[in-house]
């Protein structure tokens, strides 16, 4: 587990196939560890980038995608960059009943901040995770 005086990095490219988006989880877990505070949120939003990259980006038709985890102290930032699309990242909200589109609200709703950025033909989708911990006696 990364302590406020640590930081960890580590990136790795994957084949651009549904199954590699365990393997961009398991890049969570190898630097975080399964016992980080925020572990589970930053898998659920690797998840859902890698799976972005796959289904809506050239990494999906035989390319391949980067992700890169880096934590340090309560900071914890990770980037999924791919083989880019035709359009920007789309916030779109979905209908109650699709069984997609909750990707990019998710990472709306649970990262610190989050951007992208579109270069030489690449997407790169990156989120910010932040430990914040309140007072003991805080809750009124």
């Amino acid at each position: 587990m990364a302590t406020p005086d640590s930081q960890h990095d580590l990136a790795l490219r994957f084949p651009g196939v549904p199954s590699q988006v365990a393997g961009a989880r398991s890049l969570v877990t190898a630097v975080l560890g399964r016992d980080h505070p925020l572990h589970d949120d930053c898998a659920l939003l690797t998840s859902e980038l890698a799976t972005n990259a796959i289904l809506h980006s050239r990494s999906g038709a035989g390319g391949s995608f980067t992700v890169a985890v880096r934590a340090a102290g309560d900071l914890v930032r990770v980037w999924v960059e791919d083989g880019g699309s035709d359009g920007p990242p789309c916030v779109c909200r979905a209908d109650p009943y699709a069984t997609g589109g909750r990707g990019l609200p998710l990472l709306e709703a649970l990262s610190h901040r989050w951007g992208f950025t579109r270069q030489n033909g690449t997407t790169r989708v990156w989120f910010e995770l932040l430990l914040v911990t309140v007072p003991a006696g805080w809750a009124a």
